[in-house]
Formats: C-alpha cells, structure tokens, sequence
C-alpha cells in the first residue's frame, strides 16, 4: 500500500519504521530538516516541509495514496492536513489529537466537519489499554466502538443468574443492546439466537452505557467489585485512565501540577480524589495509603519515574501496579521489577495503524483473542450498488457468524433492527468469524 505519514518525531517514525518492515511504500514528511534527515535512516521517501502547506502535499503525492497518517505534535496542523489530504483523494486520513476538544462531538463535530476518517488520541488510546487491563487481565481492549459512541461491555455471568441455561432468542433484551460473543473453556464464539449462557460464561454487550446497565442484570445480579484505584500522573492519559474507571471504582488521582489538579477536579467526577502531592515521593505514596489499593497505575512523563513509584507501590502492599513505559529496551527490566504490567504507547499505536491497512470498502480490523481463535470486529464502508443499499437487514443473505453491531450514518450511531435500510457511505461494525470475512464484506461492497 502507499502511505504518507506526516510528522516524524517519535511517534511518526515509528509507525515509519512499522510500515516499512510491513513491506509498504512509505513517505514521511516533516517541516524540521534535522527530523526529516533522521527519517532517511528508514526506507522511506523523505519530504521536507509544512503539512498544512498544499504544495508539500502535493510533492509528497498524497493523491491517490492509501492512508494518510497526520501525526505531528501540533493538533490543528493535523487536522489541516488530514482535510487536505482527503481533498486531494487520499482514500484513508487519520488525525492524531491531543486536546479532548477535538473529540468531543457535544460541542463540534471536527470530524465531520475536515472529512477526516478517525480522530486518534494516543493519550486516549493508552489509557484504554491501561483500563483493560485493570478490569480484566488479558482480554481484548474494544471500548473505541462505533466511534465511542456505543459501548462493548464485558460482565462474567454469575452463578444467581435467572436465565443460565435459556436460549437468547427466549431473553428479553431490548432492540438497542446486541449479546455480542461468549467466552466458555477459554473459547470465544459469536452469540447466535439458540446459544444459552451458563455459570462462569464471560460475554459482551453492545450498546449505549444506559441501556448495557439495565440488560446486565440479567446476566449477574452481584454488582462489579468496587476497587481502590491510585493513579500517578493527572496528564492526559492519566486523566482518560480516570474517566474510563470512576464509574464502577473508587479512583484517586495524584497530580503535582497545582492547576492541572484544579483542571482535574473540575473535569472528573466529584467522587473521584484529586491529590495535589509529587506522586514520585516514596513518604507521599506512603501517606496516601498506596499499600492498601488494589491497583496503582503510573501515568507520569518519564519512563524512570514510572518504573520507580510502581517498585515502591508493590512495596507498601499495592496488589497489583501497572505503568506506562515508552523505551522498548525496557521491557525485561520491569518483569524482574515486580510490576505486574506494562502499557507502551508504541504498541498501542501500531496496533492501531496496523488495523487500518485494509483495502476495499473495509475501513478497519480488530482481531479478538488472537489470530487462532478467528474472531474479528470489522468497520465497513457501505458501498454505492452494494445488496446492503437493495434490502433491510434482516433480507441481507449475511452468514450465520456475523454479527452487525452498529450503523453509523453522519453523526448519528444506532444498534440496528431488522428493518433497518443501510444507505451508501454507512459505517457498519460486525463482529464476525475470520471464515466469513469476504462474504460478510460482499454484502456491503459494490459488486465488481
């Protein structure tokens, strides 16, 4: 594939670098001519200059290209250049963001409005993988569902459950919520309609926050154990780590930064603590009963920093300390450490950009629970003369391991029916078996 990636500090360069070692054809473009040279180390084609200028877009030949990456370290430069990116025919754009604003569609809808494809925020995206890993070591981090505006939850089924043993199709769950997959004997597969739920079944449920609370207790009558969350580093990743936990535990944010504390007590919940102390203070996290959490989670700047507050967290008694670590050669370094997990921001957004290389009408593809186990979440683009344009859902000839989870049209975001009529540019997210990939995408495709 052809792909532009515009910035080359150090998230550029290494998605750069993973492009390349993916055999793509590569061109990176940056303002900095001491940037731009490093880049020159990779294979790639090197361009110098501003991203938001057209004429460095145009040298960088961004038309016709397969991805468009704007990943520099300013926002509404970004922004600029994806936009323009998808005007001169790039088939794909991504913007990376730092500032929330630009996420948040309550107030504007920048997406929409620059005809970006997806917003990314790698603050945001880490602290997902962070979350995941605090509510269930080991799954599948999917909360970035349908754009964020539906929600993939994940509940174990409790051994009180009224309806253990009855077929789904028999269940009363509303239209809105979809039972996505059911994870039995280490074995995930797609929820059908004669499936039942027994005792220790892990599943998902799809749909709005709202909706998911009142289907779940259905499926386990305990509530979710309510747990002791430190956070070191009210930063943006540790201030999305607190959004995504303060729901369902007890979060405790400890930021050095006076006015940031004030940002964060105003922003978060007011059951959240905010706790104006310097987080890297053995004396301080001692103080503020860091032994008796269940989880310290370290989310400040330096990876040293980072490393050392989870040491000194296992060391007062935390049960478990999770960090952020950005310098890959560290990795073997913190498992003899003692921290329990770690989170780097590479990873995160390779996996990422590595579910964007898709050709067709298929916008993204996340594999869940690995390669072997076949089961993926596909975005899909509907496609002008596509079946799914001639027909409702239910009369859509889709295989039998398919489920469609969410429409997408404009701004507005649904679970859908059976009555539902997809139109042409429709994003549709289905969960899928790998085996049904190209007839699943058949249906939404223009025939060739």
């Amino acid at each position: 594939m052809r792909i532009v990636v515009l910035g080359a500090g150090t998230v550029g360069y290494s998605i750069a670098d993973l492009l390349c070692r993916e055999g793509h054809s590569v061109t990176v473009v940056d303002h900095d001519p001491v940037v731009a040279r490093r880049a020159n180390e990779l294979d790639v084609r090197v361009v110098t200059g501003s991203a938001a200028q057209a004429s460095t877009m145009f040298q960088a030949q961004v038309a016709g290209v397969d991805l468009c990456l704007a990943v520099t370290g300013n926002d509404e430069v970004n922004l600029v250049a994806a936009s323009m990116a998808k005007a001169m025919g790039a088939r794909r754009t991504v913007a990376r963001v730092y500032a929330p604003v630009f996420r948040d569609r309550s107030t504007f809808n920048y997406q929409r409005h620059f005809n970006i494809d997806r917003l990314l925020s790698l603050e945001h995206l880490t602290a997902m993988e962070m979350a995941r890993e605090i509510r269930h070591p080991g799954s599948v981090a999917i909360e970035n569902f349908a754009r964020g505006e539906l929600e993939m939850q994940e509940l174990e089924v409790s051994d009180i459950s009224p309806i253990i043993g009855v077929p789904l199709k028999e269940l009363e769950i509303p239209s809105s919520v979809r039972l996505g997959s059911i994870l039995r004997d280490e074995k995930m597969i797609i929820a059908g309609a004669e499936d039942a739920v027994a005792v220790g079944d892990r599943i998902t449920l799809i749909g709005g926050r709202s909706e998911i609370d009142k289907v779940r207790a259905q499926f386990q009558k305990a509530p979710p154990k309510n747990r002791k969350i430190i956070i070191a580093g009210g930063g943006e990743t540790g201030y999305h780590l607190a959004k995504l936990l303060e729901a369902r535990h007890s979060v405790c944010v400890m930021e050095q930064d006076k006015k940031r504390s004030e940002y964060l007590s105003v922003h978060l919940e007011h059951d959240t603590m905010i706790v104006n102390v310097d987080s890297k203070n053995p004396l301080v996290l001692e103080e503020e009963g860091v032994g008796a959490c269940d989880v310290f989670a370290a989310c400040l700047g330096d990876d040293e920093d980072n490393i050392m507050a989870c040491v000194e967290a296992k060391e007062l008694g935390a049960k478990r300390a999770i960090c952020i670590v950005r310098r890959p050669d560290y990795a073997n370094v913190v498992a003899k450490l003692g921290i329990d997990h770690t989170v780097s921001p590479r990873e995160v957004i390779a996996k990422q950009v590595l579910g964007l290389l898709n050709t067709g009408a298929v916008i993204s593809r996340t594999v869940l629970s690995g390669e072997e186990a076949g089961l993926e979440i596909l975005e899909i683009e509907v496609e002008e003369e596509s079946p799914a344009t001639e027909a409702p859902l239910a009369q859509l000839k889709l295989p039998n391991r398919c489920l469609i989870g969410a429409a997408i049209r404009d701004t507005y975001v649904k679970v859908p029916g059976a009555d539902y009529q997809f139109q042409v540019g429709d994003t549709v997210v289905s969960l899928i078996h790998s085996e049904v990939h190209e007839r699943t995408v058949a249906q939404f495709s223009r025939p060739s």
